[in-house]
């Protein structure tokens, strides 16, 4: 069990996964400081009620699932605005979470096991062709890793990997997202994923 600092965020980050964000508020300026400063993760997790920036009188509610944030660039663009981007960790599921004084979250939480590697079966090769394109178009645009939504080293042939990636690029709302983000089962992630794909026509010949 650890206790971390909890950022209750409308998005779900997936391990491995890419979170670019923006910090304004006091309690969280703190928090991301220390964060860098220590070399220590903070947690996020998924809205379920209420608002990114704090309200006293609205309730704010989250899902019991998150995921580790390590921050891998941090620019202070102004003494009240950090500009970070984070690289996901590993899953925890909370136990028991406190709001402190000032506004921030903590929270006692249990890491959950990383997903087994899967190589990714013949029936299920579409979901990562078609990401292999994505990224080939990356790179023919040129665009430098660090403005990537999706960090190196690529595991293309793992169903995890290749199932969190897709679920981060899909447009799907939050509650999707935490929904694939907690399925245990990483050749079940892809499964739904690939169906997801199916159903958006992301497998159609270009006319």
């Amino acid at each position: 069990m650890m206790n971390i600092p909890l950022f209750p965020l409308g998005m779900t980050l997936f391990p491995e996964g890419v979170a670019a964000l923006k910090i304004f508020e006091v309690r969280y300026l703190d928090m991301t400081r220390a964060s860098f400063r220590d070399k220590v993760p903070f947690g996020i997790v998924t809205l379920n009620q209420g608002s990114e920036v704090r309200e006293p009188t609205k309730q704010v509610s989250f899902a019991e699932v998150g995921t580790l944030a390590e921050i891998v660039d941090f620019e202070a663009v102004q003494p009240s605005l950090y500009a970070i981007r984070c690289r996901g960790q590993s899953r925890f599921k909370i136990d028991h979470s406190e709001q402190m004084p000032n506004g921030l979250w903590r929270a006692d939480v249990t890491l959950i096991e990383e997903d087994p590697s899967v190589e990714i079966p013949p029936e299920l090769t579409r979901s990562t062709t078609t990401l292999q394109r994505v990224l080939r178009s990356m790179d023919e645009q040129d665009i430098p890793d660090d403005q990537r939504p999706i960090f190196k080293p690529y595991r293309l042939n793992d169903c995890g990997w290749v199932s969190n990636r897709w679920a981060e690029l899909l447009n799907l709302n939050a509650q999707q997202k935490q929904h694939l983000m907690t399925l245990e089962n990483p050749r079940l992630r892809l499964d739904l994923v690939q169906e997801l794909l199916e159903e958006m026509g992301a497998f159609r010949a270009p006319t």
